[in-house]
């Protein structure tokens, strides 16, 4: 992990394995398998507490929150991320790590134990999950993006993000296995339990880049961020300004085509089943089981061999361009033919996509810039601006509706959506070529890894 270590002596076994996948040179093997771990682990123990949530949230009479969750998680998060930030600009990175994570541990305890008291928790357990998600993803790769320079990371990042890739898949088949026996409130403590692995983990990771550091300013691991907030760093900086906006446009644009997806699912279901709600509920839930493990098996896929590819040929700016391409010709073909295979394959590649090239892409554009937007700004991006285009998808989709806008006219509107985000990428590419090269000039370009 260190620039002491990296390129040093020939490359270990893992090191050459992984070397099939990204660029991994000699003495980075074990800080990229450290992170792929954590990342592994904190998706697994969402997938595992997403699993519950559904449950819950069904059999106690609050499915209807569905449509209000991300409103409330959004206004819920103007709350707590101030007091993230606060925090963050008073302890080190390891302490903030550690207490955050340990407040979402003690909140699992607390759910699981009112839950087999018979407290009708699914309400609220359902907002949490959704808070949970965001903040815990985001703060991983502040951390990550802490510990490597942009050139490290922009080689690394892609083999870090395979963990979270699997994690998925490994968190939802465990989750189903063990829901059958022991039903939804265990599943709770051994979410806490993987979250205090990766704390040990992340303290391990720490450990070493502090000991290994021979880059950086005497106590940078330690130092607290500066106090200046998460809305001040997005109002006085374009770039991160524009990055928050293409999350926004992101969540608009893959939202909607959702509920196309859900709307002709939906329909297909009632042609098939008629009346009967029971075989319809079959048939929706048989289409979605198959459908999430496509698309998770192709993010897999692009994740372990395309990504790092990407990078290394595109570049992040170019990386930044796939998603919103597709998404354009994807909304293009649904004009000439709006049926439930082409979305189906459609959304598959999108999702697909988005989870792999998309999602790593974005964590890497966090790479050039300073502590305090990695830590802050990229958690208001990551958990308010996410929610927020998802509420602002709601009302597209109101909208929409009052004007009965069939698959066609959503299909139009997404496109419209698309063409702004295109235009957004560009202003970020632009941005980020500024930002890259005033901290990594091009002499320098293989500079040593910030631990």
């Amino acid at each position: 992990m260190s620039a002491g270590a990296a390129d040093s002596g020939p490359k270990s076994i893992a090191e050459r394995v992984l070397s099939l996948l990204a660029d991994v040179r000699a003495g980075e093997g074990t800080g990229v398998l450290l992170l792929a771990l954590n990342s592994f682990l904190l998706l697994m123990s969402y997938y595992l507490l997403k699993t519950v949530r559904e449950p819950l949230i069904l059999t106690q009479g609050g499915a209807e929150v569905k449509a209000y969750s991300a409103a409330a998680q959004a206004l819920l998060l103007l709350g707590i991320v101030p007091a993230y930030g606060a925090l963050a600009s008073r302890v080190s990175r390891i302490r903030l790590i550690t207490w955050v994570t340990l407040i979402f541990v003690a909140n699992l305890v607390l759910f699981y134990v009112f839950g087999v008291a018979g407290v009708r928790e699914g309400v609220v357990f359902f907002l949490w999950v959704g808070i949970f998600n965001v903040f815990i993803v985001a703060l991983f790769w502040s951390f990550a993006n802490d510990l490597y320079s942009e050139p490290h990371g922009k080689r690394l990042f892609p083999a870090i993000a395979i963990g979270g890739s699997l994690g998925s898949l490994v968190g939802a088949q465990a989750a189903a296995m063990v829901m059958r026996f022991t039903g939804p409130y265990p599943l709770m403590l051994i979410a806490a339990a993987l979250l205090l692995v990766c704390i040990l983990i992340s303290r391990a990771i720490h450990h070493r880049a502090a000991v290994e550091a021979v880059h950086l300013p005497a106590g940078h691991a330690e130092a607290p961020l500066a106090s200046t907030g998460a809305l001040e760093l997005l109002l006085r900086d374009r770039y991160l300004l524009l990055i928050a906006l293409l999350v926004l446009l992101l969540n608009i644009v893959n939202n909607s085509g959702e509920f196309l997806l859900g709307k002709l699912v939906t329909a297909d279901a009632i042609r098939v089943a008629g009346s009967d709600i029971g075989l319809q509920e079959r048939i929706i839930g048989e289409f979605y089981g198959h459908y999430e493990v496509w698309y998770n098996s192709v993010a897999l896929a692009l994740q372990m061999f395309a990504v790092s590819r990407i990078f290394r040929y595109a570049g992040v700016r170019g990386a930044l361009f796939i998603l919103p391409a597709l998404a354009m010709g994807s909304y293009s073909f649904l004009l000439w033919l709006p049926v439930l295979p082409v979305i189906r394959w459609l959304k598959i590649l999108e999702n697909g996509a988005d989870y792999s090239v998309q999602n790593t892409t974005i964590h890497a554009l966090f790479l050039p810039t300073s502590r305090e937007a990695k830590y802050k700004a990229k958690a208001a991006i990551d958990t308010f601006f996410k929610r927020a285009g998802d509420v602002l998808e709601a009302g597209v989709v109101r909208v929409g509706s009052a004007f009965e806008l069939g698959i066609q006219g959503f299909a139009v509107i997404n496109l419209v959506l698309t063409m702004a985000w295109i235009a957004v990428a560009f202003g970020i590419a632009r941005a980020h070529r500024r930002n890259s090269d005033k901290a990594y000039p091009p002499k320098t370009a293989d500079a040593p890894v910030l631990a």
